[in-house]
């Protein structure tokens, strides 16, 4: 739990301000008759006919479901490892680049676009160049920690092909890997002024059976600009140590799927969702509401015994009646357990 709190002082020491210039309106954007932005007007388009994505983008961090049962063994072994060692190993919490993790998909960012090549500057100073000039991505790319990118319309939906990411990065926060032979595919489409939804999705045949990804809705930054927002202290500074390894035991699916359900209650005084499912001999834990990351946090659970177990520091015990069946789950905080009825 010390590691953990380490870890949020990190993010809070690295964050920035995440505006300024607040009194400088953004050009070139439809306004209504008061002078407020138009978020809903037509998106624009380029002197070449095609959707502009030009400007400042931001949202709420995109819901990924990696189901292990498409995993192959190895991964999964590396996601729980990952786990227990609180995703110490975590690029972003190493001071490193990012790539094409997930969660990194909706952090702010500035487009740039010409009809050659489109620009994305990220706020952590690292940025893309996607090719727009009708080149192939090469076969053997050099590893890099960003990738190499191209793109081509379809119609109003922007499509980037990209390759060549070194296998140091995740592709998620919960600590999914990959190999050499990921291809991302982005769909950028621009509805309206405001709003542009990325639809990714992660191939790699070595790592995963069939391909899966994630969608994340950007919102249009106006009348402001975006500040850097720099990581200054490595999770080397952390305190506390990874849950042991060897404390892990071996809980039979057919145990495992009593405990699957909809839990539901007051964590404090905010109500909180905790939804466990079963995946191959995996549960996990998709915890949504109070203290939750948006679009919920999840979390593999990891047995301590048959009904206790581990999720990345939080201790989660269920309930059981006399037939074995869970009928409600106790989440274990440093500040005491908060426990959540069983949904019928």
């Amino acid at each position: 739990m010390r590691l953990l709190l380490a870890a949020l002082v990190l993010l809070v020491g690295t964050s920035s301000g995440w505006a300024q210039w607040l009194d400088r309106p953004t050009p070139n954007i439809p306004r209504t008759s008061d002078g407020k932005p138009n978020l809903a007007a037509p998106a624009p388009r380029g002197a070449d006919g095609h959707l502009d994505l030009t400007g400042i983008w931001s949202g709420p961090v995109p819901e990924t479901r990696a189901d292990p049962a498409n995993a192959q063994p190895w991964v999964n072994d590396l996601v729980r490892q990952r786990q227990r060692e609180y995703h110490k190993g975590r690029p972003l919490y190493n001071c490193l680049p990012s790539g094409p993790e997930a969660d990194k998909a909706a952090a702010w960012k500035r487009i740039l676009q010409t009809p050659t090549a489109i620009t994305i500057l990220n706020e952590d100073l690292t940025y893309r160049v996607i090719h727009m000039d009708g080149r192939e991505l090469e076969a053997s790319p050099a590893p890099s920690w960003m990738g190499y990118s191209v793109g081509r319309w379809e119609g109003d939906t922007l499509v980037v092909e990209s390759n060549g990411f070194n296998e140091k990065t995740w592709l998620s926060r919960y600590g999914q890997s990959h190999t050499d032979a990921l291809r991302v595919t982005e769909r950028y489409r621009r509805s309206d002024v405001g709003h542009l939804r990325v639809e990714v999705i992660f191939t790699d045949p070595r790592a995963y059976a069939k391909p899966w990804g994630y969608a994340a809705d950007l919102a249009l930054a106006v009348d402001t600009e975006m500040l850097e927002s720099i990581c200054e202290r490595t999770s080397d500074e952390w305190h506390g140590g990874p849950v042991a390894a060897d404390t892990a035991v071996s809980v039979v699916p057919e145990v495992l799927a009593r405990y699957v359900g909809v839990y539901h209650g007051m964590y404090g005084e905010n109500k909180r969702t905790i939804e466990v499912s079963l995946s191959g001999d995996q549960l996990i834990a998709k915890v949504t509401g109070a203290a939750a990351i948006d679009g919920g946090e999840m979390r593999s659970l990891i047995p301590q015994t048959e009904t206790v177990f581990d999720g990345a520091g939080i201790i989660y015990q269920f309930i059981v009646g006399d037939n074995g069946v869970a009928t409600a789950l106790d989440e274990i905080h440093i500040s005491g357990p908060s426990r959540f009825p069983k949904q019928p």
